[in-house]
């Protein structure tokens, strides 16, 4: 037995206006100073003053969510009392308003040991809505949370079932205002989501379509957002494939490439969607390997309508497509290219990079489940940018 979670949707152009037809009384938006500066925040306070809804705001969200931050920000909401919590922004603003409404109903929550077994009775108090102002994670229509514990130098991944929002609001005007390289980062995070959310060990009917369909409109309209942000069209398909594959792969999840790129995000503080982006084409060389035939990649590559005559040819042509999009959208092909780190390096921080890779959860569900040898050579090969013939 299996479920499919899904938030309820608004998407396209003033999708934010439909917090001019919510009920209640106070709303609690968690963003980040960037979003702030940018005037998001007053446009979402405008549309709930037409609601009759008050509001206050927490705007110090960081790029990688901390336990300290979000404690700080429980603190703030339970102060307030709201019966609606908004989280605005990216990734990190949506999950860390999740980990901040667990809090809230929860006070002597662990929120490490927040997992899907354990109830949350959440909505007690308070129901929750994602505002997306990025093209990648898809927080807006998913449950998982990731935290960084910057003294172990980590990322954690919890959450629940509960904590999916009710509301997610996916209106592209709100992401014309990313810069090329947040684009960039932000896509290959999307596609990650949508290739491994489509050929995990835990996919499904249910999902399989979303992540094709995010897959195919990345494909498409990626480097034409990158290209030219005023692109509305582009930035309306990527909005939208960002939140199906979000929606597609918290209902099959993620694999390998998370494992591995939450491990070196954390370690060296890369953006998210740039390290897992790296490690997508070695991932899928390495659960390929001596495997096509067992692996949906050259289903992947059918679909796009690369050519697939055997499963070599069509897991190869998927890796190669994907390195293609990255190179037109200036991402990097490895890990000396994202870092300015010597190999030295690399191999003195092996053994802490493949212990924090084979303890994350997204390693559950790997098509080809790695040896700690396995994890230290897919890092090794992918600083070198070498594929994957083992």
């Amino acid at each position: 037995m299996w479920y499919f979670r899904s938030p309820e949707i608004v998407f396209g152009r003033d999708a934010l206006d439909h917090l001019t037809h919510l009920s209640g009384s106070r709303a609690f938006i968690v963003t980040d100073p960037v979003i702030q500066q940018l005037g998001f925040v007053e446009r979402v306070q405008d549309k709930l003053k037409a609601a009759n809804i008050a509001s206050a705001t927490f705007s110090e969200v960081e790029a990688e969510p901390t336990l300290e931050m979000i404690q700080r920000g429980a603190t703030a909401m339970t102060s307030y009392q709201p019966d609606w919590i908004i989280g605005l922004g990216g990734g990190s603003s949506m999950d860390a308003a999740k980990a901040m409404w667990i809090l809230y109903e929860n006070p002597q929550t662990d929120i490490l040991a927040v997992n899907p077994f354990e109830p949350l009775h959440l909505r007690q108090k308070a129901r929750m809505i994602a505002i997306s102002a990025t093209s990648g994670t898809g927080a807006e229509a998913t449950w998982g949370i990731v935290l960084t514990d910057p003294a172990d130098q980590r990322k954690i991944a919890v959450g629940s079932p509960e904590n999916l929002p009710d509301i997610a609001i996916v209106d592209p005007t709100l992401a014309m205002t990313m810069p090329p390289q947040l684009t960039a980062d932000t896509g290959m995070d999307a596609l990650t989501h949508a290739i491994e959310g489509y050929t995990s060990t835990w996919c499904n009917d249910f999902s399989d379509g979303l992540c094709l369909k995010a897959i195919q409109l990345i494909f498409e309209y990626l480097p034409r957002a990158v290209e030219n942000g005023e692109d509305e069209e582009a930035r309306e398909k990527m909005h939208n494939a960002a939140a199906i594959a979000g929606l597609g792969f918290i209902n099959s999840m993620c694999s390998l490439a998370h494992a591995l790129g939450h491990s070196l995000g954390a370690a060296y503080n890369l953006p998210h969607g740039r390290a897992v982006g790296l490690f997508l084409p070695y991932t899928i060389q390495f659960n390929a390997y001596n495997n096509d035939g067992q692996t949906r990649y050259p289903e992947i590559a059918a679909f796009l309508r690369l050519p697939a005559t055997t499963p070599q040819q069509g897991t190869q042509g998927l890796v190669q497509a994907i390195r293609q999009l990255a190179d037109q959208i200036g991402q990097p092909r490895s890990i000396q290219q994202a870092l300015e780190i010597s190999s030295a390096q690399l191999e003195n921080d092996l053994d802490i990079l493949t212990e924090h890779a084979a303890n994350d959860t997204q390693i559950i569900t790997a098509v080809r489940s790695p040896t700690t040898q396995e994890i230290k050579k897919l890092f090794l090969y992918a600083y070198q940018g070498k594929d994957i013939d083992w």
